[in-house]
């Protein structure tokens, strides 16, 4: 796609996603009818687009996925496209053709705060159910609302809580709107150097609020991203291949793992 601003960029204020993990080129003048920009400079950036909507057959439906920079890609590769939603798409579009996927994820992002970013609360009406065509929503959120917040037992466990009465708040929001929501388990982080505590509060929130994703029957279904990353000898860590280096993040193969973990028929119409 190529975009011309016919009147000129008005300022710096522009709606970008800095972690897009997509080179974009600029160029001065009106080119959106060539063969080659002249003059490009590649930037690994978007910039200007918020959103593209289609006209769709009826056949078609939207899954959104609520995520964090474990789905915006962090430790993914630049201009390949395997994010673990990219990954997923690829995997289902051959046997769905109609399904499409909005990847509404933000790095640095929380549930319960703003941060960098509103709060996955507070963006839910504009990055989701405002989103046309939706049928599926994955919640896959949370890891930086207990690795930002302080390590005592007391307060992780708040957190925990809190993060609990979120979801819950999430669902029948999305549930009114005629959603089926899928919860995703919270991926390990033993090791990393900013979330993991000496004592331990920090994981044992996470095994709280995973416990309650599995058990407390709020979703329409479970996704277990847990279990898929985690390593089985050590389940609060990685699994040493899937890390991209801090811990916290996967590499292209441990977002494969993540894809392959959505049954495909939870998104079957």
């Amino acid at each position: 796609m190529t975009v011309h601003l016919a009147d000129g960029q008005a300022s710096n204020a522009l709606t970008s996603h800095p972690g897009s993990r997509t080179t974009s080129y600029l160029a001065r003048g009106d080119q959106t009818e060539a063969a080659d920009l002249t003059g490009a400079t590649p930037v690994d950036h978007w910039y200007l687009l918020s959103a593209v909507e289609v006209r769709a057959g009826r056949s078609t439906a939207a899954l959104a996925v609520l995520g964090d920079s474990l789905t915006d890609g962090r430790g993914s590769t630049t201009n390949r496209n395997d994010r673990w939603p990219d990954q997923l798409l690829d995997r289902l579009q051959p046997r769905l053709p109609g399904l499409a996927l909005a990847n509404q994820a933000a790095g640095g992002n929380r549930v319960l705060h703003d941060g960098l970013g509103p709060a996955a609360l507070a963006r839910l009406d504009r990055d989701v159910l405002a989103r046309s065509g939706l049928a599926w929503l994955i919640v896959f959120e949370g890891v930086n609302d207990s690795g930002t917040a302080p390590a005592p037992q007391a307060a992780q466990r708040q957190v925990a809580d809190d993060l609990i009465a979120a979801y819950d708040q999430i669902v029948t929001r999305a549930h009114a709107q005629d959603l089926r929501v899928y919860g995703a388990t919270l991926t390990p982080f033993g090791g990393n150097a900013s979330y993991d505590d000496p004592g331990g509060y920090r994981e044992a929130a996470r095994q709280q609020v995973d416990e309650w994703i599995r058990t407390s029957g709020m979703f329409d279904a479970v996704i277990d991203l847990d279990r898929a990353a985690r390593d089985p000898a050590a389940p609060r860590n990685l699994l040493p291949a899937y890390d991209v280096g801090d811990r916290l993040h996967l590499n292209p193969a441990g977002y494969k793992a993540l894809a392959e973990a959505v049954p495909s028929g939870l998104l079957r119409r």
